[in-house]
């Protein structure tokens, strides 16, 4: 497996060498001919080639088997016409990465204030508000006069039936049950729309579950019951706050795993920023990432059909929770250790400890 490696601003380069650390550690565990392609995007780009992200690195990517990409800072990256290209939105848009797939689950040895719970949330990843990636040419945030903006959302047919499709699939290895979160009580025709698609997926998967909850009320249920849910699915926006929510109450949003798939490419990116406070001090945690990438193996094995890919991948989720437990862990989920002894440290779990 042929993987390009794009390590991204700030805390990024600290968290996807610990990655890579654990990543070849698996290899030599499973006998997976993995191969890292290292190059970048983000401000080492900026300075050296004058734009967040080269043109080529698209073809690179298509031209491998699965990219990861560490935090970048995005929200300065707002005009691409000067090279300041969003990262994250110039792959998801470039490899019509469709679905956002971000699990979050509680882990024994790290306290919850709102019991055990293992749930995933599908996001559609192409449209909605998202003003830099919904347009075929410009832009859709509109300053119509110095005081007055419009921002458009788009909602396709088409988008809203794969990211349904996609979300009862997985429901189906799982425990069949499937939440569907919206605003067509104010967003009648968009929100409809994704509807509609959501109830004739589940007509075409009479074993799984549906139901559905607005928005707002949804970010009560998930606080007060996350343990109700199983898949969760929902558009771009919604889906993005509702990520963070879910990967906050597992523990931290340093938990939290996020693949970004398509019908033919995919990539694995932490759920968090780039933390340029923190960015060089050995303190971010590895673990975001480190999920991602596991999603990454897992989405290559069944893929190409290559159980040794999610064997692995199965492998490093539970070191994960075995390090958790034993406390081999970054400061800020109760642990002592640093980003570099985090990555070291479930890279050794891996090959000395079978999982």
């Amino acid at each position: 497996m042929r993987i390009l490696v794009l390590p991204g601003d700030g805390i990024g380069p600290e968290i996807t060498a610990a990655t890579l650390l654990v990543l070849r550690a698996a290899a030599t565990r499973f006998g997976l001919n993995l191969e890292f392609v290292e190059d970048v995007v983000g401000h080492a780009s900026l300075e050296r080639h004058g734009t967040t992200v080269r043109s080529d690195l698209l073809d690179q990517a298509r031209a491998t088997d699965g990219l990861i990409l560490g935090p970048t800072a995005t929200f300065e990256f707002r005009e691409p016409e000067k090279g300041l290209i969003n990262p994250s939105m110039y792959f998801r848009k470039g490899l019509d990465l469709f679905a956002n797939i971000r699990p979050a689950c509680t882990y024994p040895g790290l306290p919850s204030k709102v019991g055990e719970f293992d749930l995933v949330v599908v996001r559609e990843n192409t449209e909605g508000f998202y003003a830099d990636r919904n347009m075929e040419q410009g832009n859709a945030e509109i300053l119509v006069t110095k005081d007055v903006v419009v921002s458009m959302r788009r909602i396709t047919r088409e988008a809203c039936t794969r990211i349904a499709a996609a979300a009862f699939k997985l429901a189906m290895d799982r425990k069949r049950h499937v939440s569907a979160v919206h605003k067509a009580n104010v967003l009648k025709v968009g929100d409809g729309m994704f509807l509609d698609e959501c109830r004739k997926q589940a007509a075409l998967f009479p074993e799984v579950k549906l139901d559905e909850f607005i928005v707002d009320a949804m970010m009560a249920h998930v606080v007060r019951a996350p343990s109700r849910f199983d898949v969760i699915v929902t558009t771009n926006m919604f889906g993005d706050i509702l990520t963070d929510l879910t990967a906050e109450l597992s523990g931290s949003i340093g938990l939290g795993g996020s693949l970004n798939a398509g019908a033919d490419y995919a990539m694995a990116q932490a759920a968090h920023g780039s933390a340029p406070d923190i960015a060089g001090k050995n303190l971010a945690n590895p673990f975001s990432l480190i999920l991602s990438a596991t999603q990454l193996l897992s989405w290559h094995g069944r893929k190409r059909g290559e159980p040794a890919f999610t064997n692995a991948a199965t492998s490093i989720d539970k070191a994960v929770a075995a390090a958790i437990a034993a406390r081999e862990i970054t400061r800020d989920i109760g642990g002592s250790l640093g980003t570099r002894e985090t990555g070291e440290a479930l890279a050794a779990r891996l090959t000395a400890r079978p999982q």
